[in-house]
């Protein structure tokens, strides 16, 4: 259970998340976007690797939650905006609701 728990967030977050900031192509922004649009899939790149790695649905939602008040990923959700792409704080709702559903591996109540 705890293994699908964490293979369950996993898998929202890159589908939410991570997969549509790697897949944007630079071709869709203008020139002086670019250097901003690889720099966010470098990071985005390395949180989803990150996340992977993660042994646990608890390490996975205690990463989400650090990211959304560290500033450095906050930096990183103010550019994904400016190129409107999703954020961390976009999909909150949504990554909490199912994260409800394993409250007991993840100990979110605490």
């Amino acid at each position: 259970m705890a293994s699908d728990a964490k293979s369950r967030l996993v898998d929202f977050l890159g589908h939410e998340a991570f997969d549509p900031i790697l897949r944007a192509s630079a071709g869709d922004y203008p020139r002086s976007r670019h250097a901003k649009l690889q720099d966010v899939q470098r990071a985005t790149e390395n949180e989803k690797r990150r996340c992977h790695g993660d042994d646990s649905a608890r390490e996975v939602y205690r990463m989400f939650r650090d990211d959304l008040v560290c500033e450095p990923a906050r930096r990183i959700d103010r550019e994904l905006t400016a190129l409107d792409l999703p954020t961390l704080d976009s999909v909150r709702e949504a990554f909490e609701r199912l994260a409800a559903d394993f409250a007991a591996n993840l100990d979110a109540t605490h």
